[in-house]
C-alpha cells in the first residue's frame, strides 16, 4: 500500500489514506481528472508491478449515492453479508435472468445505476451469483463488502 500511496502522490494527489491491504485508497484531488488519473494510475502500477489493473475511481457524490441507495438497509447489520459492486461503466444489456437462475434461496440482489447490490447471508465465497455477476453485467465491477463501504466512507469525510 506504500508502493500505492506513492504513484497516487507522483500523480498529483493529496492527503491520500489507504485501507488495509485492498487496493483501496482515498485522497483528495481534481474532479475533471478523473478518467485521466484512472488511466494513469493503471499505466503507472503496469511499470512498476508489470500488470495493469482496471482503476476505478469514485467521488464522493457517487459513494454517498451508493449507500443512500442500498436497497437492503435491514442487512448492514451484518456488513459482511451485504455487498456493492461498482462498475466501471452502466451495463447495456445485463443477462438479469440468468443472474436470477443463480441466486440462492437465502440471497437478494438488485442492480440500481452502477451499483450491484448483494446479500449473501451464506457468505459470498459460496455464492453462484457472486461467481458470475461480473460477466452477466457485462461490465468491469469492483466489489467491496458494507463493512469496507463504510470504512471508506469515514476516511473519505476525514479529507473535507
Amino acid at each position: 500500500m506504500k508502493e500505492l500511496v506513492a504513484i497516487l502522490e507522483d500523480l498529483g494527489a493529496r492527503k491520500v489514506k489507504t485501507y488495509i491491504q485492498s487496493g483501496n485508497a482515498v485522497f483528495v484531488g481534481k474532479d475533471k481528472e478523473a478518467p485521466r488519473l484512472s488511466k494513469a494510475i493503471g499505466v503507472e502500477i503496469k511499470k512498476r508491478r508489470g500488470f495493469e489493473p482496471h482503476v476505478l475511481l469514485l467521488g464522493m457524490e457517487d459513494l454517498e449515492r451508493a449507500i443512500e441507495q442500498n436497497p437492503f438497509p435491514e442487512a448492514e447489520n451484518d456488513p459482511t453479508a451485504l455487498h456493492a459492486g461498482f462498475l466501471g461503466a452502466a451495463p447495456e444489456r445485463p443477462d438479469m435472468k440468468t443472474l436470477e437462475s443463480l441466486k440462492s434461496d437465502s440471497e437478494r440482489f438488485r442492480l440500481i445505476d452502477r451499483v450491484f447490490y448483494l446479500h449473501a447471508p451464506d457468505g459470498v465465497g459460496r455464492s453462484r451469483l457472486a461467481a458470475q455477476a461480473e460477466r452477466l453485467l457485462g461490465a468491469p465491477m469492483t466489489d467491496r463488502n458494507w463493512r469496507t463501504v463504510g470504512a471508506i466512507w469515514r476516511m473519505a469525510q476525514e479529507l473535507k
